[in-house]
């Protein structure tokens, strides 16, 4: 019997994950799960504790291997690439950690700049002026004031340290950002804030957008889809109104322990202006 031929790519997928297994010894955290982001969307990944999130937002940007299945990015088969080939596509996207990932040790301005140094030692040093000036354009479009500049990560509240975080992400003008727990740790008017943000970066600059929220207020206002992770798979996916009452009892139970845990929703104000550019 020949042996099946690989699934063929989605020509409208950014991402396209088929068949997913993962394990870690005896515990098996995704289990044929199926997942395809359509290109210029906003995408949530919600799910319990253990549904294997975090572990599918690595397995997405190669981070980690899974046991078993395909994970296609921009049509090619990361499973596939030499190390050249892969150094070319990690350019093509973001990644805003959930902690922030910033060094210590660097200022904010020179942590944004961080991947357009290290752009510019494989394709040609930019100078260093020219690489302030970006950071510093970055920053701004945020929403952060420019004093943050010199600034270290430690001096700065948990919605501007999310919002360096962001800039640092955006830093290469990435096709693909991934987001993960934007608004974790925030008070309801920074998370709003901050899902604001996401909303604006996309309408404005076209990224294709992947975020790992368990912020109800955000799931709600921010992305076009929303797929739920449960039982090793994808239990169901689709625009936010269509899951809230959804049959399926572990989509259901985990609507309603959000529901309950939810924070006041904060009172939107008149208008909100979410980038800066002047």
């Amino acid at each position: 019997m020949p042996a099946p031929s690989a699934p063929e790519a989605d020509a409208d997928a950014v991402v396209q994950m088929q068949g997913i297994v993962t394990r870690f010894g005896r515990q098996t955290v995704h289990d044929g799960l199926d997942l395809t982001v359509r290109r210029g969307e906003i995408l949530a990944i919600a799910g319990g504790s253990g549904s294997g999130k975090s572990v599918l937002l690595r397995e997405m940007v190669g981070l980690q291997q899974p046991t078993a299945g395909t994970v296609r990015v921009f049509g090619t088969d990361l499973a596939t690439l030499d190390d050249a080939s892969w150094q070319a596509l990690r350019r093509r996207w973001g990644v805003m950690f959930q902690k922030g990932g910033l060094f210590s040790a660097l200022t904010v301005q020179e942590n944004v700049g961080l991947p357009l140094r290290e752009q510019g030692r494989l394709q040609g040093r930019l100078p260093d002026a020219l690489v302030d000036g970006i950071a510093a354009w970055k920053l701004a479009l945020t929403g952060l004031p420019p004093d943050v500049v010199g600034k270290h990560p430690d001096a700065l509240s948990g919605g501007m340290l999310k919002r360096a975080a962001l800039a640092r992400a955006l830093a290469l003008d990435p096709e693909l950002l991934i987001l993960d727990e934007p608004t974790s740790g925030l008070d309801p008017a920074s998370a709003a804030g901050i899902g604001t943000l996401i909303r604006a970066t996309q309408t404005q600059f076209g990224p294709t957008i992947v975020l790992i929220s368990h912020d109800l207020e955000l799931l709600w206002r921010v992305p076009d889809r929303v797929a739920v992770l449960g039982e090793g798979r994808v239990l169901a996916i689709g625009p936010m109104a269509s899951l809230a009452d959804h049959p399926h009892p572990t989509v259901a139970a985990y609507f309603d322990d959000a529901r309950r845990h939810a924070a006041p929703a904060p009172s939107p104000p008149a208008q909100e202006t979410a980038w800066k550019t002047s």
